[in-house]
Parts: structure tokens; sequence; C-alpha cells
């Protein structure tokens, strides 16, 4: 009896446990799930600043046509449905770097850089980058975790009765790890300008030469200071 009672209490123990790993299973995938979606709306929202920003663009720069059909062929390929997590950072970030090649393009036209209509959409672009980096690292964090609980025992076989599997970060491929960051602080290296010679002043190198010296008629140096009637001797 009391062996029967010992083996009824194990088997509900397992049960618990069975139990209470397939409930955090499940909401582990859950927001995996959520956080995704979020995600997806931040990048429906950069999608839609950055079609603004093109048509910005091409009413000051419509004969810069190939960098704006760049962004357009980049802007449509990210906006593709069924794309899983790696490949939708690889299309963002084709993206991201053909939108870093339009603000180059910008910095040449002061008057687009003045419009207020083009600041606004770059602050609001800036802004909803710094929303997707954060709500990156909390969906890879939670794909992370979940990832871990697939692969280690015994929850991972909870996971397979629950067909529960892994899942894919969203991160770039290659050496930047943040596929969606755009910064609009500056367009690049600062690079000196080529010196040259204004006529308002000397060239360097030739206002460190020293002037030539020219001797006057009588042999003497006209830069020479005067030194003064001379006086005969005797007198």
């Amino acid at each position: 009896m009391i062996a029967l009672i010992i083996v009824i209490v194990v088997l509900v123990v397992l049960a618990l446990a069975v139990v209470g790993m397939y409930n955090g299973l499940v909401r582990l995938r859950n927001k995996v799930d959520e956080a995704w979606n979020q995600i997806d709306v931040e990048l429906q929202r950069r999608h839609d600043l950055i079609g603004n920003l093109v048509e910005t663009v091409k009413g000051y720069a419509a004969h810069e046509r190939g960098t704006l059909e760049e962004v357009v062929r980049a802007r449509g390929a990210a906006m593709a449905g069924g794309q899983s997590p790696a490949q939708q950072a690889e299309t963002e970030g084709l993206l991201t770097q053909a939108l870093g090649r339009l603000i180059a393009v910008a910095e040449a036209y002061p008057d687009l850089k003045a419009n207020q209509n083009f600041l606004a959409l770059q602050n609001e672009l800036s802004s909803t980058e710094d929303r997707i980096a954060s709500a990156r690292r909390y969906y890879n964090a939670n794909v992370r975790e979940l990832n871990t609980k697939v692969d280690t025992v015994p929850s991972n076989i909870v996971a397979g009765i629950a067909h529960v599997s892994k899942r894919e970060y969203f991160e770039a491929r290659g050496e930047s790890r943040d596929p969606v960051r755009v910064d609009f602080g500056s367009s690049g290296p600062a690079v000196p300008p080529p010196q040259s010679y204004t006529g308002t002043e000397l060239p360097r190198a030739q206002a460190a030469e020293p002037a030539p010296q020219v001797e006057g008629a009588d042999g003497t140096d006209p830069a020479a200071p005067d030194p003064g009637p001379t006086t005969p001797q005797g007198s």
C-alpha cells in the first residue's frame, strides 16, 4: 500500500513537472510571437517613412534616379511577405545601405536639407530605428531563452511532444550586428578640402621661402639700411 502511494506521488510530481515545462514553453513561444509582431509593426512604419522620404527627395533631386530606384527596390524586397526573421534582417540590411546612400545624396542639396518635411521624416525615422533596435533586443532575448529550453534536458522532450521548435534570431549577417540602425548624424568621415591658391594669400610653401635679394646698380643691397651721409676724414 505504501509503495503504491509512493508511486502515485512520484507520478503526480512528474505530471506536474511536465505540465509546468509545457506551460513554460508555450508562454515563451507566445512571448516570441508577440515580440516579433512588435518588430513587424515598427518595420511597417519604417517602410512607410522611407517611402515618404523618397518622394520628398524626388521633389528636389529627381535626376538622382539611380539612387532613388535602388531605395525603392530595396524597400519592395523588405516589404515582401513570407520572410523568416533571418531573411527579413538581410533585406532590411540592404535597405539600410541604400537609405544611407540616399541620405548622402541629400547632403548635396541645401534646400532639401532645410526642408521641414524632410527634417521631420528624418527625425521620425531615427526614432523608429531606436524602437526597432529595442524590440529586436527583446525578441532575441526571448528567442535565446526558448532555444535554450528546446535544447536542454528534460524540457527538450516536452518541447518535442508540444511541437515547440527553435526560432531564428533577428540580426544582420556579416560584420554589423544591428541591421536596422541608420545614423543621420553625419554622412561620412570629413574629408579636408584640397589646398588651392585663391589669390588672397600665398600658399604656405611659397610664403616660407625668403624673398630674393637683388643688388642695385652700384653693387649695394637696396634692402640694407641707409648708413647716412659720410663725413670726410680730417674735417
